[in-house]
């Protein structure tokens, strides 16, 4: 029994290899960061002398390119590798100690010194003489005779094109998030089903209250894993995510949220699309030849509701957002005035906390959306949105995480799909899918928030009396063939034991 996984990882530099950056395959005394790293280590190859490449002598002039593969759409990653402008610092001062007859130049966008004692480091840079230079070179050529190194550059501080020889050019390389070694085995990440965010790094459950736990409970993590950092924030990271380890260790039980999947065994009819929507797994799959129900890991439930909005045989409720429950909000909003209100369902974590965050920075919005709240956008089922249309509902809002930032790892894809063959049943009908909306929205985003209310409220003054009159009308002949049943009737909760 494993109560908890702490998994740490090292990045890897992007490398300047696959776009020849500042000809870093064609002259030998182009070195990346790492490897002038290795070259002034006294465990390196040269024993901590430092020597060029070609010719094994000591460089009078060296360069420094900064964010090589760092802050660039085109030629690498878009994000700041964060650890690349101090080492640059602490190799210019190396140097100035070391060799204190040879010179250094940075060549830089920003200089990024924000930690504890960077910008004295950087003070002290500056005072040994390293010269900075704002800009980045524009082109690096060998020279006709020998092997040192033109660099072309403009100087954006004065405006004046500048040309450089250098015996050696050091490219600060930034990091990447490292990938499965494509042996076919599965990554740690895909066994613990962490999520990533769009660079690739792995998605903490929340920024700022959760910044060393993954989505999966249990499971935290430190170091380069979740973002580029450097030793020291990477050790601070590591203490947290030992002590939340510990925490959970030390409890001796652990309490759980009563939101969880029940499951209605006289409706069950194995056929185990629960389990493979389940985002952690938490269903055990029935089996037909055994005629054994799926089974629900009540431990493992997280409440996010998608098995319950894709069964196709309503055998799968919430507890505390039960489909009448649901179903009994809906019936509220629209009891009166329904042509001048739309029912929007919100994600608890995103785009319900978006709403919160406009409300609190006071922005103006119409108040024409009515909100069910929702563990999940994946909780969301079809009938939901079809009864609300059968209620007389002029437009639904359906919104949720990004895509990258889903609180259950993946349930939001589910959603899209689902909205997707609505819009397409809707169609069929010859019902505007315009009047069914999706809107990803984080809890960031107070202002998305706020914007997509008006841009809804606009929609809905397009929706006339008579239009919702004949959807209403299409949707009762259509009756339970499109899935557009009554509300269900009350289940029993039956009591399912709990696995460890």
């Amino acid at each position: 029994f494993i109560a908890s996984i702490k998994t740490c990882s090292r990045g890897r530099s992007t490398g300047p290899r696959p776009n020849d950056e500042y000809g870093y395959t064609r002259f030998p005394n182009v070195v990346t960061s790492m490897e002038f790293e290795r070259l002034i280590n006294a465990g390196g190859p040269t024993d901590g002398e430092l020597v060029r490449p070609s010719d094994r002598q000591v460089p009078k002039h060296v360069g420094f390119v900064q964010c090589v593969g760092s802050r660039s759409l085109q030629r690498g990653v878009p994000y700041c590798s964060n650890i690349c402008c101090m080492n640059t610092i602490k190799e210019t001062l190396l140097l100035a100690d070391h060799y204190p007859e040879s010179r250094s130049t940075v060549y830089y966008m920003d200089i990024r010194a924000f930690g504890k004692g960077f910008e004295e480091l950087y003070r002290r840079s500056r005072e040994a003489g390293v010269r900075y230079v704002r800009g980045l070179p524009g082109n690096v050529r060998q020279a006709p005779e020998g092997e040192d190194l033109i660099v072309e550059v403009e100087n954006t501080l004065t405006g004046a094109l500048e040309e450089h020889h250098l015996d050696m050019l050091v490219l600060a390389v930034g990091l990447v998030p490292r990938r499965s070694n494509g042996n076919g085995k599965r990554s740690i990440d895909e066994i613990l089903s962490l999520s990533h965010t769009s660079d690739g790094f792995v998605m903490e459950a929340h920024p700022k209250l959760k910044p060393v736990d993954a989505p999966t409970r249990g499971v935290y993590f430190a170091g380069c894993v979740e973002s580029p950092k450097d030793v020291k924030d990477t050790v601070t990271q590591a203490g947290a995510a030992a002590g939340r380890a510990a925490n959970l260790l030390g409890a001796g039980e652990v309490r759980i949220e009563a939101i969880t999947a029940i499951l209605d065994p006289d409706r069950c009819q194995l056929c185990t699309i629960c389990a493979r929507v389940c985002p952690y797994h938490a269903i055990e799959p029935a089996d037909k030849k055994k005629g054994l129900l799926p089974h629900f890991v009540e431990a493992a439930c997280a409440g996010c509701g998608t098995c319950a909005a894709e069964c196709p045989f309503e055998a799968i409720d919430m507890r505390h957002f039960a489909d009448r429950q649901v179903l009994a909000q809906i019936d509220g909003i629209l009891a009166e005035n329904p042509l001048q209100k739309i029912v929007g369902f919100a994600c608890n974590w995103c785009s319900y906390a978006g709403g919160d965050n406009a409300g609190t920075s006071r922005l103006q919005y119409p108040a024409s959306v009515r909100l069910i709240r929702t563990m999940c956008s994946g909780r969301v089922d079809q009938a939901f949105i079809w009864h609300a249309f059968r209620k007389g509902a002029p437009l639904v809002l359906v919104s949720g995480c990004h895509f990258t930032d889903c609180h259950y790892i993946d349930a939001v894809t589910w959603t899209q799909r689902r909205i997707e063959k609505i819009w397409s049943k809707m169609e069929k009908l010859g019902i505007r899918p315009e009047r069914l909306q999706l809107e990803w929205i984080s809890a960031a985003e107070g202002q998305k928030f706020a914007r997509v209310m008006k841009e809804v409220d606009s929609l809905l003054r397009q929706v006339t009396a008579k239009e919702v009159e004949e959807t209403m009308q299409i949707l009762e002949k259509e009756g339970s063939k499109a899935g557009m049943a009554s509300p269900p009737k009350k289940r029993r909760e039956p009591v399912l034991p709990i696995q460890n």
